[in-house]
This record gives structure tokens, sequence and C-alpha cells, in this order.
């Protein structure tokens, strides 16, 4: 079957290599880190005889929640070095800022060619593979080559379940190559010993994003800041992880209600995907809105008009500046993003009803009444609500601080697990040793 896959894999590649071309000639994507992705070993992951741990994070999501879980990790063995892989440019750019240039690499593609180069320069006696990705190939090879598995933060989609369901015949022999799972809530659990893992290999440990700490704002937060204080600009609704021109239309004609009682408002707009900046700041000339792109923004009044948020990790932190905090990808069916970062700063959110992918934790905050679920024509309605009631508004975002608050701890646990596959911190097992 490995052969089967492999054979499958290659060819899949070839076919849809003309794709790659034009995302590489047409968006810039791809193109950093190619050589990398086939095996070619940066100078950097030269071999060491440290003890390694391999840690892959797909993308920005992956490496904010295993961020913290590497620092913890370096505390309690400062003898170990600690890499990271990514899928994508968003991702590397993230990890290279918070773990350093020389342990970051992009992820090789799952053919036993590009992946030994990097077991060989590595030899990991550890790895940590953030959220569920079963890459067969990727896992074998580790596996023989002496490596301890485990998946940190597991969790299994609606989509992701129904497909895994469809590999019964294959899948268990991919992920019996783990060690260990720690998956997010005792649903993830179940559905992982659905799917074929032993409920010995399982174990709930939490969400790790529920653990991160903020990051040092960047300084254009503190610009925006003053520009609303010296304008008077405001109420402030940031919309983050957009999907789509639908969701962002659906968007924007609410904001034009807003700007009807409200002149002074303001809507920072957050495209999911990079490579859409240039089509959403075409449908705000489309729809004659006033709006800055962040990137050329030079301190220019914002008062009645829109900031296209067109740049890469600053999200996060101008969730902070907002009065109410839309989180996308959930007024379309797209299954809808993370709500934690707006929770954190405690502003009040507001989520579309395709909450899917993250159905856990809007139960959570559904449950303790922090959050709000709308669909597309109570969107406007609900919005307006929210801005003449401070009261409700500012409990609205206590709540959802509160509860994020009261799920601390994921961090702890899951250090605590894998620190029980590496063993006693004065032994460490000899780099690619067979078990």
């Amino acid at each position: 079957m490995y052969l089967f896959y492999s054979a499958l894999l290659a060819a899949a590649l070839l076919v849809s290599l003309p794709y790659w071309l034009y995302q590489m000639v047409r968006h810039g994507k791809y193109r950093v880190g190619f050589w990398q992705r086939f095996g070619s070993v940066p100078p950097h992951l030269a071999p060491s005889k440290q003890p390694t741990v391999w840690v892959h994070a797909v993308s920005v999501g992956e490496v904010l929640a295993v961020s913290g879980l590497i620092e913890q990790l370096r505390l309690r063995r400062p003898g170990y070095r600690i890499v990271v892989s990514t899928t994508t440019d968003t991702g590397q750019k993230l990890a290279r800022d918070r773990m350093g240039v020389e342990n970051v690499f992009y992820f090789p593609v799952d053919l036993g060619f590009a992946i030994r180069p990097y077991l060989e320069a590595l030899r990991p006696q550890l790895l940590v593979i953030a959220e569920t990705e079963f890459w067969p190939n990727f896992l074998r090879l580790a596996k023989r080559r002496g490596a301890r598995i485990a998946v940190v933060n597991a969790r299994i989609s609606d989509r992701s379940w129904r497909g895994y369901k469809r590999l019964h015949w294959w899948l268990p022999k991919v992920i019996g190559q783990v060690d260990l799972f720690l998956a997010q809530t005792h649903e993830d659990q179940q559905r992982l010993i659905d799917i074929g893992v032993p409920e010995s290999r399982v174990e709930v440990t939490g969400n790790l994003k529920f653990d991160l700490k903020p990051a040092q704002p960047p300084q254009v937060v503190a610009n925006l800041r003053e520009s609303f204080q010296t304008t008077g600009a405001g109420p402030i609704l940031v919309c983050g992880s957009t999907a789509d021109d639908e969701e962002e239309r659906m968007l924007l004609q609410a904001f034009q209600s807003i700007l009807a009682s409200h002149p002074r408002a303001v809507m920072i707009l957050a495209p999911r995907h990079p490579e859409r900046f240039a089509a959403v700041a075409a449908l705000l000339e489309s729809l004659g809105i006033h709006f800055f792109r962040r990137s050329l923004w030079g301190g220019e009044a914002l008062a009645g008009g829109v900031m296209l948020l067109d740049t890469i990790g600053e999200l996060s932190a101008i969730y902070g500046l907002a009065d109410i905090a839309f989180v996308g990808g959930s007024l379309v069916p797209k299954g809808g993003h993370n709500i934690i970062e707006p929770a954190r700063h405690g502003v009040a959110i507001v989520v579309g009803n395709h909450t899917e992918n993250f159905r856990d934790i809007i139960w959570l905050f559904q449950s303790h009444d922090a959050v709000r679920i709308v669909g597309p024509a109570e969107l406007p309605l609900v919005l307006m609500e929210l801005i003449s009631n401070d009261a409700e508004r500012k409990a609205l975002g206590q709540r959802a601080a509160e509860t994020l608050h009261s799920q601390a701890g994921a961090s702890e646990k899951t250090v605590a697990a894998l620190e029980r596959l590496l063993g006693p911190a004065n032994v460490a097992r000899a780099a690619g040793q067979q078990p």
C-alpha cells in the first residue's frame, strides 16, 4: 500500500504541476523553500550531537498553538535541540519570528527521497505533530529511524472524521506508528478511537490555544489607537479571517448600515488568505467604500472608513482595538475559525452559523453566553444592538475572557506527557538508534 500511495502522490504532484507553477508566478507562493520541500536540507540543520525534538506545525494556527509548548520544553530540556517545520509561508514567517530562523524549515513532501535527508540530518528522538497531520511515509520512515511520535492538540473535525472513516482499511496501520495522541476534548478522543487508535494511546489534555500568551503588539496597534482617539473614530469593528467575496460583501453591507447612524465607525477587515488582498480591495472600490490598505497607511484619519489589513501577523493584536470582533469563515459554509484571539482581549465576539470546524470551542463559549451566533439576515441587527448597548457588549466580552481563562492548563499536561516519551532528562537515547 505504501508503494501504491507513493506512486499516487507522485502522479498527483506531476499532474498538478501547472497549478503550482501558476501559483509561484502569479502569487509568489511556494517559491521560498521550494527545494527544502523536496529534500534539500538547509545548512542551518547540520547534524548535531544534541538530542533533537522535531515539531511540525502546518500554518499560523498550529505555530501559535505549539509556541508555548516549545518554550516550556526548552526550559525543561535545555540540552535538547528543538526544530520546527511548517507547510505554509505564513506559518514559516511566524515560526522564524518566534523560534529563530536557525531552528525553522519547510516540511518535505511525503515521499521517501524528500523525507530521508531530514531524518538523516536531524535524527529526531521525538516527533511532535500539531493537530492531525497523518502523512503515511513520514510516520513510517520516522518510526523506522527510532523516533517516538506524538500528536498534540489533536482534533478530528466533522469533515475529517467522515474522510478518515472511509480509509478504515488502511488508516489504523498508518496511525499505528504514533505512540501517543493528546486530544483537545473527550469527543476528539472518542473519534480517534473510532478511526483505529488504541484507547491506551489517547489522552485528553485540552486545547493548547487556550494557554497562549499575547505577543508584544506591533507598533501599528499603538498608532491606530492614537489615530482613533485623536479623530474620535468609533465604534471599531474588526472582522478577521474572512473567507470569500460573499462573506465580505455581507459584512461590508452591514457596515454601511452602521455608518448611517455612526458616521465615524471604522471596520478593520482581514481576509484569511494573503492572495485575496487584491480582490478584497477591488470589492471595496466597487462598493464605493472609503478605505486604506494597511501596507500603505501613513497615519491618515480612518473615521468613517475601512482599513484592509493586508499584512501578516498583526490581526491577533489588532483584535484588542475592537469594540466588536467578527470571526470569519462562518457566514458561509467554510466551517469558521478560532475565536480564542479576540476572547483573549475581552472583546465582544460575533460569528456566523457555520462553525463546525471549531464546534467544541463555540459550544463552550455559547454555554457561557460568551459569543453571539448569527445568520446573514440577523448580522446587521445584532451588530447594531451591541453597538447601542454598552453594558451588554462589555459584559459579553468579559464573559469571553473568563471562559478562556477557565480552560487554561493544556500546556502543562502536554509537556508532562511528552516528557514521559522522552524519558529521564539525564538519559538521552542515542539519536536515530533503533528501539
